[in-house]
């Protein structure tokens, strides 16, 4: 592996630290105190900064540090995260989103903003003012390492070496450390070993080390996976205390640790007996030296130093060696029982669920050419087949739920939206999330987020009001966005409301009648006239902004969702705010489904959206107005939808009784029942966009190779419902004018 793909991996896991690091950003600013969140937040930054130096990204670098330093802070509860200080906390979070960006793609974070945050981060380190704020309750944190010269762009240089990729800063200054180091049973589990960290540590110049055994129990109480001894060392070194520290970057959480300048020390310290500490034995790919006096009188000071252990807990040391080997043996096995990841490209996945919807059309095939050859249906070589069926629909399940991603990513970006609208707006808005871990494929994941940004961003801009007149309506002057997902019936909700002012109707009625998109005296219900923010152009903004207008762009949206096989629907209440809902597929690549037939024509009918099949009997037929016919079920009455007629297939309406009706449910057009002529059966079909293969054809969602070699069209109930309520599909682009 090539530091090119090493560097891939990094950014990759970048994005992964920058998700943990705003999310446990949020929940601070929710009132969560957890110490494992702030922990969380500080690993994220601690592990960008640290990878980041391996590679040489000296501003991410420097940006990191400081943001490190100030969490560091909050760590050690000598700074309080406040609203103020978390304010400042995830403006960062979002400079250091674009630094990480601006070092993968190129270009380069305005200087301004990063010289603002790094002075806005240090005084809340320092325990100042923060600029034009008041300032948060803070306590200057204590400085052991030197003070090191700061740059005109505010930021601390830090020297950083990485196993001969840079070299290392030339420093004459000495300074002693004490370290206390105390490993957890997690440290071992983990694969981490003890030695290997005080070997490196050893590396920054004379050490001394004594071993703490007093935890050490009888050998009948001891258990094999704990962790009993600790170390107190040492060390004089030109480092920093920071570099010190960075020795134990990775085990950190699973330790105890305390560094701090040897004329901080405080108590009855543990006898130190001075080794020149050389662990080298313990290289993954040791070098071989040369014997002389030094390392010969090294490996005596040694050896004293493990016979004075031997001494002060004499047979106990046999024990703990006992102990040692059998923790390793613990680590290992926990380590190979453990779940393991791998990264593998996405064109690799795709390439396989294209392989596996092929494997599915090619069984179907065989499966139906079987059966029409076999009358009776009890053949060995039918009944493979089925098992066969049912491996393929396993495997195909498995594949699928491969490309499965939570939506939590696209979720956590929309944070940022409304932070930086809310900003420029001089709005005061939270964003709550629920329902981030719902999963759903990665193709729709990738599509939703364009749609839903500008979604945000009207909300932001014009569903909220000013604090102003949300005081003078009695409301909270803080707006919420809530953005929820769920699974139902095999499809994904995702809603977006807000609690603002909804939709003004009457504005939106008078804008349409003034563009002309209806007649003045048309009689619109409130659902038809939320609706028409959906139309193109459709704008109720007094003037253009760069930020949004409530409507500029809906209609892009709206074909956005429909061309992802989804539907959105608006429901708002004045003065109370709206709620936007999108139902998606779960997935683009497979679809269950009935297949039907209509005027000679082979159909599929999303099973999803089917509720019922019903045989309709004349007494159960019932005419309404010139052209509509009504079906009664259960004492109500359904309008009754001819699925040849709306897609044009025949010119006049064929004879309920004689076809087969199904009950359907579309999102804002109720239920309706779709009339077809006859069932031929329920199956898995493998999607095909007959947009990119041919062209867009209104009422039909996507296209699907049947077992019998024939294309089946798949039906949009959503839009041949619309085209029921009196949205006609154009007659020159209907199936029959495209067929």
């Amino acid at each position: 592996m090539d530091m090119n793909e090493i560097k891939e991996i990094f950014f990759q896991e970048c994005e992964e630290q920058l998700a943990e690091l705003e999310s446990g950003l949020l929940k601070l600013n929710d009132g969560d105190r957890d110490p494992e969140t702030v922990n969380a937040v500080f690993r994220a930054v601690h592990s960008i900064k640290g990878g980041a130096g391996a590679f040489g990204l000296e501003e991410l670098v420097a940006f990191a540090h400081v943001f490190e330093t100030t969490l560091d802070c909050v760590r050690s509860n000598k700074l309080e995260p406040n609203q103020d200080v978390l304010k400042v906390m995830l403006k960062s979070a979002d400079v250091l989103a674009d630094l990480v960006t601006c070092s993968r793609d190129g270009g380069s974070v305005e200087e301004s903003r990063t010289r603002g945050l790094v002075k806005e981060l240090e005084a809340l380190a320092n325990g100042e003012a923060l600029p034009a704020a008041e300032a948060p309750k803070a306590a200057k944190p204590v400085a052991a390492a030197p003070a090191k010269p700061t740059d005109d762009s505010g930021f601390q240089p830090i020297p950083f070496t990485f196993d001969g990729f840079g070299e290392e800063e030339k420093v004459v200054e000495q300074f002693t450390y004490e370290v206390t180091f105390k490993p957890t049973r997690e440290l071992y589990s983990k694969g981490n070993e003890a030695a290997l960290l005080l070997r490196d540590l050893s590396r920054f110049g004379e050490m001394g080390i004594a071993c703490d055994m007093d935890q050490l129990p009888a050998l009948e109480n001891m258990d094999p996976e704990a962790s009993y001894f600790g170390w107190k060392i040492s060390i004089t070194t030109p480092k920093s205390e920071e570099e010190v520290r960075a020795v134990f970057e990775f085990a950190e959480w699973d330790c105890e640790l305390e560094v701090k300048p040897a004329e901080a020390s405080e108590g009855e310290e543990l006898p130190m007996i001075p080794v020149p500490f050389d662990l080298s034995s313990l290289d993954d790919e040791p070098t071989p030296q040369p014997e002389t006096a030094a390392t010969e009188e090294a490996s005596a000071n040694v050896v004293k130093a493990v016979n004075a252990a031997v001494e002060k807990k004499e047979s106990a040391a046999a024990a703990a060696a006992a102990a040692a080997a059998a923790t390793q043996n613990n680590a290992a096995a926990a380590a190979s029982s453990a779940g393991q990841t791998i990264r593998v490209d996405l064109d690799r996945v795709d390439r396989l669920i294209n392989l596996v919807g092929e494997l599915v059309i090619n069984q179907a095939m065989l499966s139906q050419s079987v059966i029409e050859n076999d009358n009776n249906g009890v053949s060995s070589i039918n009944m493979g087949l089925e098992e066969l069926q049912q491996l393929t629909r396993e495997i195909q399940d498995s594949v699928m739920a491969i490309r499965a991603q939570p939506v939590k990513p696209v979720f956590q970006r929309m944070s940022r939206i409304v932070r930086e609208v809310a900003d420029m707006v001089g709005k005061q808005i939270r964003l709550v999330t629920e329902g981030e871990n719902t999963e759903v494929d990665k193709t729709v994941i990738d599509k939703i987020a364009e749609p839903l940004t500008h979604m945000i961003r009207n909300a932001v801009d014009h569903g909220i009001e000013s604090p102003e007149k949300r005081e003078a309506a009695g409301k909270d002057p803080e707006g919420t966005i809530k953005l929820s997902a769920k699974h139902r019936s095999g499809r994904i909700l995702i809603e977006l409301q807000d609690d603002g002012g909804g939709i003004n109707r009457e504005r939106v009625k008078q804008k349409a009648i003034d563009n002309d998109l209806i007649s003045p005296d048309a009689n619109l219900s409130d659902e038809e006239i939320d609706n028409l923010i959906f139309a193109p152009g459709f704008s109720t903004a007094d003037k253009i902004s760069d930020i949004s207008g409530r409507g500029v762009g809906m209609d892009v949206v709206k074909r956005s969702i429909q061309a992802l096989g989804g539907r959105i629907s608006i429901s708002s209440r004045p003065g109370l705010g709206s709620t936007f809902t999108m139902s998606l597929p779960l997935t683009l690549a497979v679809l269950d489904g009935m297949v039907v037939t209509v005027a000679g024509q082979t159909l599929v009918v999303p099973l999803t959206a089917i509720v019922e099949t019903l045989q309709p009997e004349a007494s159960a037929i019932h005419s309404f107005g010139a052209n509509q016919r009504l079906i009664s079920i259960r004492n109500s009455f359904c309008p009754l939808v001819d699925v040849g007629r709306i897609l044009n297939f025949r010119a006049n309406q064929a004879n309920p009784v004689d076809g087969v009706a199904l009950l359907v449910e579309s999102e804002g057009g109720g239920q309706r029942a779709l009339m077809v002529d006859a069932i031929q059966g329920q199956r898995q079909v493998v999607i095909k966009s007959l947009e990119a293969n041919y062209t867009h054809v209104p009422g039909i969602a996507a296209a699907t190779i049947l077992g019998d070699g024939r294309v089946a069209l798949i039906l949009d109930v959503d839009a041949v419902v619309g085209a029921s309520r009196g949205q006609s599909l154009k007659p020159e682009m209907s199936l029959a004018a495209a067929g």
